[in-house]
This record gives C-alpha cells, sequence and structure tokens, in this order.
C-alpha cells in the first residue's frame, strides 16, 4: 500500500474543508478523533460481529469496505495533524477475533488521545490496517477503495456536503 500516496491526498481534502469551510487555524483533533470512534462503531455495525443475539449475515463486502476507508480517512488525517506522514509500519494477520481487534483499535485511539505519541499512532495504524486483512481485504483494495471514497468526499464539497 502506497502510504505517502494516501496521506497526500487526505491532506489535499484536508485543506480543501478547512478553506471552504473556514476553519484554517482550527484545532480538531477531538473532533476527528470522535469521528473516527464512530466511524469505527458504524464499521463493526456492518460487520455485525459483535451481535451475538442475531442470525442476520454481515452487510455486503462494498458496505463493509466503504466503512473500513470512512474509518482510513480520519486516522490519516489524524496522523497529519500531528506530522507523522511519514513512517513505515508492518501489517499482518492479527489473528484474534474480529471483535478483540474492534476492542483494541478503540483502545488504541484512547491510548492516542491521552498519549499523541509516534509509537501510538502506527500501533493504531498497523492495527486497524490488520483488522483490515482480517475482514478479508488486500492492501490493493483498501486503497482502492481509498481513491474511490477520496473522490467522493471532493464531490460531496462539490456539492454543499
Amino acid at each position: 500500500m502506497n502510504l505517502e500516496k494516501l496521506f497526500t491526498l487526505q491532506k489535499e481534502l484536508d485543506n480543501r474543508i478547512l478553506k471552504e469551510h473556514n476553519l484554517n487555524g482550527e484545532i480538531l483533533f477531538s473532533q476527528k478523533a470522535l469521528a473516527l470512534q464512530v466511524e469505527l462503531g458504524e464499521l463493526a455495525n456492518e460487520t455485525r460481529c459483535f451481535k451475538y443475539w442475531s442470525k442476520k449475515s454481515p452487510s455486503p463486502e462494498e458496505n463493509i469496505l466503504e466503512e473500513f476507508v470512512d474509518c482510513l480517512h480520519f486516522i490519516l488525517s489524524i496522523g497529519i495533524d500531528k506530522k507523522f506522514q511519514h513512517i513505515e509500519i508492518t501489517v499482518g494477520n492479527y489473528g484474534d477475533e474480529i471483535t478483540d481487534q474492534f476492542l483494541d483499535i478503540f483502545i488504541d485511539i484512547n491510548d492516542f488521545l491521552i498519549c499523541s505519541s509516534i509509537d501510538h499512532y502506527i500501533t493504531l495504524l498497523e492495527d486497524f490496517l490488520s483488522l483490515g486483512l482480517s475482514l478479508g481485504f488486500t492492501e490493493s483494495k483498501i486503497e482502492e477503495a481509498y481513491l474511490k471514497k477520496n473522490l467522493i468526499n471532493h464531490e460531496r464539497q462539490d456539492n454543499g456536503y
């Protein structure tokens, strides 16, 4: 996955949003962190991994992937805000249950909120991308979906979203 490319595209989108919504100079870390948590919850809801009481199947893969890249947008944006976009990561198969992976990522987010270090950021990004692999997405599929959603996000800005 070309993270540098994704960081560049995210920075362009972030800058556009800041300019068009007159937010230059605003610190949006808390809003982005909460948005990430909400999006992560939406992703978990689409997978239905925690709904032990239900026999209903997970949402279609394209819905789950879209929620996944929504989260990725906010993770990248937070990294840009903290100037952590030049990093090296290692993504592997996590091995734990999907539900446990979600819980670990919520913990990662909270750890990063408490101490916004590069180490906590790398852990968050690695654990999140590992979740993607556990969900059955390849790195190329994630990147392709990110690019598609980034275009949609620009179109939304064009249309006053």
